[in-house]
């Protein structure tokens, strides 16, 4: 019997062209199997490990039942990670792209109450959400589950590993008797099984098995770098793999060109492919991809859906996923056809956790990689270098150009060796074969220490009503008004002064990030960056008085810490001087201190 395809399954129109532009074609088994059982109403116990395409499975029908004139929410998610939250309240608007009127609300710890708040108060049909938050919202009264028509446990033995299962059973009792309910999990233990046979007494049961096999053939390592060393550590790394064909995932449609653009810039054939493009661009990227007329392409998650090309070898994931599923997905587009396939993914050192969870849920350990060396990248352009020159002698007839050299020579009193060392000079200036390369901090000093910390989200306090409007109005305070510092270098004595920018703890943000950045973005050493104090949602920065204006606008409108714009503005101190294009009058030296000489 011939595989179902999506219009077959009997999911509503509005869903099932959001489903046919994002390029679907076949369901997954557990998406055949799920979506017509919870179409039906009924409840659904879903065992399946991560990368069998569960989100769509309960997004798609669930979806297809909404409502349009409820508000008040209908479908409540909750996952084990904040992490999964987003990817899972990302799914659901793309899902619902074609729905008028829809609103999704993720909820999960560590995010500013307030905004979620006045979310709940706009009104949402999906609230995705961690058990923590969501018994918050609850003990508030700011999130009513009374007409809640569908409540779903995504990743149930996670939850139960972190510690949640007392909170997710609070949770379902909150819930209308009549609610349908499906749990997903990858394994069924015994805590497990008491919430089905309590909550999902009557459920329909689907099994998918395990594709460990795909994994399997996949080699798989991971590189610890910094946000800001990420595209030189990508381009190091494109000069020594021995690739065929590859994809880039990363989180973002605009990094896919961004990506793809310094990728070109830098000799690499790249596109990108996002769900910005229309079908026939799309199909044109792969196709191009598969005839060999591109060897990169920078891709999101939805965009590589479905996306089978056998030239393939290599995914590197640019943007950790935040969805372990999303991660055998993106690596499943290599090892094709039983071939072996090579995985690579970029960790920064607070993703550390992400990693350990890709690890768990797929059961195998991710071996760390080195950063390739300035000499292997040497190594490699030469021998790229000599075949270059060894075709040409093997295609090209060389007469006219020999006569040529010979006369040189001759009239010159010059050695042919000297000459072919002076045209190799000259040819590979634009691709140095001896580059002096950057210094890029990797390496993971801290895993095994990190590997026996729980893996868990951060649990809310339970005394979080009493502190969050102090808390609030810390992070609210406006910076004291104080005179500028002095500081003095070899040019003399210079004045200090206060810059906020809109990044802080809530982003993840560490002074080391604000540091990188301005010190990369803005030439500056960092000896002449000051204290730097971080806040929840917004951070400042004592740097020298006098930045010129371009340099000012520059840092405010286009550099970004951690992935997220800096937005740089002058704390209004009393006595602080605004950026000037010209530094200080009267004085010969420039009111910026001497920027660090640029490393080659």
């Amino acid at each position: 019997m011939s595989s179902p395809d999506f219009t077959s399954l009997g999911i509503a129109n509005p869903v099932l062209q959001a489903v046919q532009s994002l390029g679907y074609e076949q369901p997954s088994p557990i998406q055949a199997q799920s979506i017509p059982i919870l179409l039906e109403g009924a409840n659904l116990l879903g065992v399946a490990q991560t990368g069998t395409g569960k989100t769509a499975a309960f997004a798609l029908p669930l979806l297809s039942r909404l409502d349009s004139t409820q508000k008040t929410p209908q479908v409540l998610v909750l996952t084990p990670t904040r992490e999964l939250a987003i990817q899972v309240a990302e799914a659901f608007q793309t899902y619902a792209r074609h729905i008028k009127g829809f609103h999704v609300l993720p909820i999960y710890g560590g995010q500013d109450m307030r905004g979620q708040l006045r979310g709940l108060q706009r009104g949402a049909q999906v609230i995705v959400g961690t058990p923590g938050r969501i018994l918050d919202h609850l003990r508030r009264r700011s999130l009513n589950l009374g007409e809640v028509r569908a409540l779903v446990l995504d990743e149930a033995d996670e939850m139960l590993r972190m510690g949640f299962i007392d909170d997710v059973e609070t949770i379902l009792s909150e819930t209308p008797n009549n609610c349908q309910r499906a749990l997903f999990s990858a394994t069924m233990p015994p805590a497990i099984r008491r919430v089905v046979s309590k909550y999902l007494g009557d459920a329909k049961e689907v099994s998918i098995a395990s594709k460990t096999r795909t994994v399997e053939r996949i080699s798989q390592r991971y590189l610890m770098v910094q946000g800001r060393h990420k595209m030189d550590a990508l381009t190091r790394i494109l000069e020594v793999e021995d690739f065929d064909g590859m994809i880039i995932f990363v989180r973002t449609k605009s990094a896919t060109v961004e990506v793809a653009e310094k990728l070109e810039a830098r000799g690499f054939s790249s596109a990108a492919l996002n769900g910005d493009l229309s079908q026939a661009l799309r199909e044109r990227t792969i196709n191009r991809l598969k005839k060999n007329q591109v060897d990169i392409v920078v891709a999101t998650d939805v965009a590589a859906r479905g996306l089978d090309v056998e030239r393939i070898s290599h995914v590197i994931n640019y943007d950790i996923p935040y969805d372990n599923e999303a991660y055998v997905h993106r690596i499943g587009r290599t090892g094709r056809a039983g071939r072996e396939g090579q995985a690579i993914l970029f960790v920064a050192p607070k993703e550390r956790r992400l990693l350990r969870s890709i690890e768990h849920s797929t059961g195998q350990a991710i071996t760390s990689m080195d950063l390739p060396t300035g000499e292997q990248v040497s190594n490699q352009r030469i021998e790229q270098f000599q075949q270059q020159i060894l075709k040409t002698l093997e295609a090209t007839d060389l007469d006219v150009f020999r006569e040529l050299l010979e006369k040189l020579a001759h009239d010159q009193e010059l050695s042919m060796t000297d000459i072919a060392a002076a045209l190799a000079s000259q040819l590979q200036q634009d691709r140095p074969l001896f580059p002096k390369l950057a210094h890029i901090e990797t390496g993971d000093r801290n895993r095994n220490a990190d590997r026996e910390k729980p893996l868990r989200e951060p649990r809310e306090p339970r005394s979080r009503e009493r502190r969050e409007p102090r808390e609030s109005a810390r992070a609210e305070r406006p910076e004291r008004n104080r005179e500028p510092r002095k500081q003095r270098d070899e040019h003399g004595e210079f004045e200090m002064v206060t810059y906020r920018m809109e990044v802080g703890k809530n982003h993840g943000v560490t002074p080391g990030d604000i540091v990188g950045a301005i010190a990369n973005e803005a030439d500056i050493e960092s000896r002449y960056i000051g204290h730097i104090k971080l806040n929840d949602d917004y951070s400042t920065v004592e740097l020298p008085e006098g930045m010129p204006k371009e340099l000012f606008d520059h840092l405010r409108n286009k550099v970004r810490v951690c992935q997220h714009p800096m937005k740089l503005s002058l704390v209004d101190s009393g006595t602080s001087k605004k950026p000037s294009s010209k530094g200080k009058a009267g004085k010969e030296k420039p009111a910026h201190p001497k920027p660090r000489k640029k490393r080659s």
